[in-house]
């Protein structure tokens, strides 16, 4: 083909198109002829085991997450399970404490009332034994009162001469 354009006369040889082509195919066997797609191949396999190293690397650290995640949920609810745990334990005390309150109020308002009636009580005997003895000086001054009003000198000698008489 090449000698039927030489011989035509026409100027393909000085043509471009013809240089750029067989330039491409000197560079394309030259590349064959180096392995350059061997070495291409090769890179491409390189990075795409780098690439599924890194993909395995992040299924591990997943994995390891998701672990770590429903280790901590547990912990969560073994948590929220003491925390109930407490505040049932602390309302049981409290309602213990609110209850040894009320009788230990019942028991103080018991002892209020005993002591106040044992109070009273004393006070009452107290003002009973005071009405007892001023009635009985009330009596003793109104007898002797009486007694020296009526009592004269004959009224004297009468009485004495009764006593000596029941002697």
């Amino acid at each position: 083909m090449l000698k039927l354009m030489l011989a035509a006369g026409d100027s393909y040889l000085t043509d471009t198109t013809v240089w750029v082509a067989l330039s491409m195919l000197v560079v394309i066997g030259l590349m064959v002829w180096k392995k350059v797609p061997a070495a291409i191949g090769k890179a491409l396999d390189e990075k795409i085991n780098a690439i599924k190293e890194q993909l395995d690397e992040a299924k591990q650290l997943r994995a390891e997450a998701e672990a770590l995640k429903a280790e901590y949920e547990a912990k969560a609810k073994a948590a929220e399970k003491d925390a109930a745990a407490i505040r049932e334990r602390a309302a049981e005390e409290a309602d213990a404490i609110v209850k040894k309150a009320a009788a230990d109020a019942k028991e103080m308002v018991a002892r209020k009332k005993a002591m106040a009636e044992a109070k009273i009580a004393a006070e009452q005997r107290q003002a009973v034994d005071e009405l007892k003895a001023l009635a009985a000086n009330a009596a003793a001054a109104s007898a002797a009162k009486i007694i020296a009003d009526k009592a004269d000198a004959d009224a004297d000698a009468k009485m004495i001469d009764e006593a000596i008489a029941k002697i």
